[in-house]
């Protein structure tokens, strides 16, 4: 997950209500999982493709040519493009093959189950492919979360127990818990949590402080991704073609 960068310290410009696009840096989340995989996709799918059109005979290149047409948007559809992008007035969610924009004051609330989800106010449902979610990762955050606490709670026990043995003991308690994570006083610092389901507490949080704001209000927009469309068509209907006459 990516972090917003800094911005300077000079006064912000007036930010535009309704649709209009800010002015100013989004936080943007993305799967690194997925953008990895698409890149050795593109590169394996371009390193068969090309080694086909050079060295093949017939009918090859063009079917090579027209499978990259058609592979080569899909990959990057379900892969590179998927995308959400968060700022003070709305969510802007970036799926293979629609771009939505959801002011907060629209947007009626955010789920996660076997996927992460967002509803606004006439029910209708976005799936956030960005943000995929992972079992094997909440099981992991979950037993991180575990270990933590036990090591908090033994930590808390050698502290009382060890109160008259002098300063050295303390310290040693205190390191020790220091190593587990905790926070001051043996405290866990915070929750474990998976990366899309922090990413989804972060939005929560953005929605409850900005829905009711002025700025926050507008209308739902959906658009169409057709340059990423247009190229899978043409090239399923060219494959279609070459199978067909072949």
């Amino acid at each position: 997950m990516t972090t917003p960068e800094h911005q300077p310290n000079d006064p912000e410009p007036t930010r535009p209500t309704g649709s209009a696009a800010p002015r100013y840096q989004d936080r943007v989340y993305r799967s690194p999982a997925a953008l990895v995989g698409g890149v050795l996709l593109l590169a394996l799918i371009g390193w068969l493709g090309i080694d086909a059109v050079v060295t093949g005979e017939g009918r090859t290149p063009w079917l090579a040519l027209a499978t990259m047409l058609l592979l080569v948007p899909l990959v990057v559809a379900y892969t590179l493009r998927p995308a959400v992008y968060v700022n003070d007035d709305r969510l802007r969610v970036r799926n293979p093959f629609r771009v939505i924009e959801l002011p907060w004051g629209q947007v009626a609330s955010l789920r996660s189950g076997f996927s992460n989800e967002v509803f606004d106010e006439s029910g209708t449902k976005y799936q956030l492919w960005a943000l995929p979610v992972s079992l094997r990762a909440r099981n992991k955050a979950v037993r991180a979360e575990t270990r933590a606490a036990a090591q908090a709670a033994r930590a808390a026990r050698a502290g009382s127990g060890s109160e008259g043995s002098g300063s050295g003991a303390g310290s040693g308690a205190r390191a020790s818990a220091g190593r587990g994570g905790l926070g001051p006083g043996g405290v866990p610092s915070g929750p474990k949590r998976a990366e899309s389901d922090r990413a989804m507490d972060e939005m929560r949080e953005m929605h409850e402080l900005r829905q009711s704001e002025e700025a926050a209000q507008g209308e739902v927009t959906v658009r169409w991704a057709y340059e990423i469309a247009g190229p899978a068509v043409v090239g399923a209907v060219l494959l279609a073609v070459l199978l067909g006459v072949g």
